[in-house]
């Protein structure tokens, strides 16, 4: 049998991005921050204040009347995932974050692609029907289930699609979409993975939760673990505003720098270790150091 032909590795030139960063970096880190996408050293401040605006991307404000809306009914929440790193991420992102802002009844699924094909598809939607959800969100996925989505509306249930992928000539008519790469969309980034989007989405969600007194100050601190690891999994440009680090404290974009309490670093990172790992399992990623 002939061996399959070599493809050529295809890198981003690096060029005067590498030569700026060297100075600060060193060589080595310099050609790896050049071929992620860093241009200058300011993309390597993580602090909270380089976090973009969240009602900068398109349907946001749709997005958190919806998931208000279902707190406050307590509402059957149900997450579609995907099975990926970032798809892993984003699920439990979103999952336990709720269960911080009150919600009682949230749950997940990850289809297995080779079962239900990808995405919010009708046989995925069948196979959610068991779960009773009121609401379905997306993480990571979802801009192109039109048929998926048709079929949750029909059942009578909400839909909110979270996603980064490149949206088709038709969207789905869902109750809400926020994904940065919507033709209409003006948000800065462009290269947001999923978890970064649905981390966007509790960030707004929980800053009107404040504003309505809804709970004491919590914020989305212990879930920058996440944010960082899909964002850095699913290869997407490592920017600040992307990933910002975990060593920072319970503020709002744009508010001063305090000194880090250290959570994420003492490792309390929750019960959602054992979803992480069903996920990655499943595309064996996970070792046995996991």
């Amino acid at each position: 049998m002939p061996r399959p032909e070599r493809r050529p590795l295809v890198q981003r030139p690096r060029g005067s991005a590498e030569a700026r960063l060297r100075t600060s970096a060193g060589s080595m880190l310099a050609r790896i921050y050049a071929s992620r996408g860093i241009e200058s050293t300011d993309d390597l401040d993580l602090s909270m204040e380089h976090l973009l605006d969240p009602s900068g991307l398109t349907g946001m404000a749709a997005a958190v009347n919806l998931l208000h809306a279902a707190l406050e009914r307590d509402a059957r929440i149900l997450f579609v995932g995907d099975f990926d790193a970032d798809g892993a991420t984003s699920v439990a992102l979103g999952m336990t974050a709720l269960r911080a802002m009150g919600s009682s009844r949230v749950d997940y699924v990850v289809p297995n692609r080779f079962e239900f094909g990808y995405g919010l598809t009708p046989e995925i939607v069948a196979f959610a029907q068991s779960r009773n959800p009121d609401v379905l969100v997306t993480v990571d996925n979802g801009v192109s289930s039109v048929e998926g989505v048709a079929r949750a509306k029909a059942l009578g249930w909400q839909v909110l699609i979270t996603d980064h992928h490149l949206p088709g000539a038709e969207l789905p008519a869902a109750d809400a979409i926020v994904n940065p790469n919507l033709a209409d969309c003006g948000f800065a980034s462009k290269s947001l993975a999923g978890v970064g989007v649905i981390f966007y989405v509790m960030v707004a969600l929980r800053t009107r939760l404040r504003e309505l007194g809804w709970f004491a100050e919590k914020g989305l601190t212990e879930r920058m673990d996440h944010a960082r690891a899909g964002q850095c999994f699913d290869k997407t440009p490592g920017h600040s505003h992307a990933a910002p680090s975990e060593h920072q404290d319970d503020r709002s974009p744009g508010q001063p720098r305090q000194q880090s309490d250290g959570r994420i670093s003492a490792g309390q990172c929750g019960d959602e270790r054992r979803l992480l790992r069903q996920c990655l399992t499943l595309q064996n990623v996970v070792d046995d150091e996991f």
